[in-house]
């Protein structure tokens, strides 16, 4: 609801903290309202510039400890794959439906995070370490974002990890269950915790402990 009155509101979001595709067409499909609502009132939408960010890498570390976790036994090259898999089944639907938000891919873990997504209406944004590392790399951008991923690693990680067929199916969670999914919880941890890093280093820098 609140990203369709900020759309309507002429304001853009970044819908962030999200690793499946039932997230990015929820968050696509809000956008999409608020948009019609504002072409519906007479109101320009040139300057909204939305995206939706799929934190690839970090459903890659979902995948990864889940298999630790629950002594899963799979080719660990296909966990290369489950974000990049996701992303490219979230952005095949975007176009066949005329969405006019974009995906964003975040949380860079390795190359293909960028290789494999060149070619599309999308936002690809590797932190400035990975870009030096890209630039250097020789790697050269083909564009890829149309090409599925290979339709056996996708059914092996749906068979051996259902959590990984709950982010890649497009009824795979309900917007009740957004907030409780794995990823979305281990990140969120992640991140209180880095806050309350942040706090005892300001803190300490503030407020000195007595000698």
């Amino acid at each position: 609801v609140a990203m369709e009155e900020a759309t309507f509101a002429g304001v853009s979001i970044n819908a962030t903290v999200s690793f499946t595709v039932a997230q990015a067409l929820a968050v696509a499909e809000a956008v999409e309202r608020g948009l019609q609502r504002r072409l519906a009132a007479g109101l320009a939408i040139d300057s909204i510039s939305s995206v939706c960010t799929i934190m690839v890498g970090r459903l890659d570390d979902y995948m990864r400890a889940l298999v630790e976790v629950e002594g899963v036994s799979i080719d660990p090259g296909h966990l290369e794959w489950a974000g990049i898999a996701v992303f490219k089944r979230a952005y095949a639907v975007y176009q066949e439906r005329g969405y006019r938000l974009r995906l964003l891919s975040a949380a860079f873990r390795n190359h293909m995070h960028w290789s494999e997504l060149v070619g599309g209406d999308v936002v690809i944004s590797p932190p400035f370490p990975w870009q030096e590392r890209l630039n250097a790399s020789g790697i050269a951008p083909v564009p890829r974002i149309h090409i599925p991923v290979d339709g056996a690693r996708v059914a092996e990680l749906e068979r051996r990890i259902p959590e990984f067929r709950r982010a890649y199916e497009v009824d795979g969670l309900s917007p009740e269950e957004f907030l409780d999914y794995g990823a979305t919880r281990r990140t969120l941890r992640q991140f209180l915790s880095a806050t309350a890093d942040l706090e005892s280093f300001v803190r300490d820098a503030l407020l000195p402990d007595a000698p």
